[in-house]
């Protein structure tokens, strides 16, 4: 369990509130953005030496709705550089993954730290064009348009 004492670690000297999730190594948390509120799992697979960490979307997309959403998740993630959304088409489920493979080195709390602000910074930016979609206003491709003309967040100031 040392991956997930390290996790642990870096949640509670950074101020998170969190529970730990019966027989795994999973740790839930919430985070409250600019855009809304989310659900956060910090996840570690000891024996594979990998840590995971998980911002859930606030909304289910409706099953009429999954093939648009799925073609906003892939304009997203295309030229992505670290970590990805993904969506569950059995029941609407949409989070952004930030992974790492720590084998043969040790996890640090700068990479946890590096993971979770990155994974939350992706879902508050793009949360808006979830939205957007969602609601029928709005084309993937003009949604993705607006959000990528931004400037990326400044997580130096998280």
């Amino acid at each position: 369990m040392r991956l997930l004492q390290v996790v642990e670690t870096f949640l509670r000297e950074d101020g998170w509130e969190f529970v730990a999730l019966a027989s795994r190594t999973v740790l839930r948390t919430h985070y409250q953005g600019k855009h809304g509120n989310w659900t956060c799992y910090a996840q570690t697979r000891e024996e594979d030496e990998q840590f995971l960490f998980y911002a859930v979307c606030p909304i289910r997309v409706p099953e009429n709705k999954r093939t648009a959403m799925s073609e906003f998740i892939t304009r997203a993630n295309y030229g992505m550089i670290i970590g990805n959304f993904e969506m569950d088409f059995s029941d609407g489920e949409i989070r952004f993954k930030t992974s790492m493979d720590v084998e043969n080195s040790e996890l640090t709390s700068s990479m946890v730290r590096a993971a979770v602000y990155w994974s939350i910074a992706m879902m508050d930016r793009y949360l808006p064009g979830f939205l957007r979609v969602l609601g029928g206003n709005v084309s993937a491709e003009v949604a993705i348009d607006e959000i990528e003309r931004e400037d990326l967040p400044d997580l130096s100031k998280s």
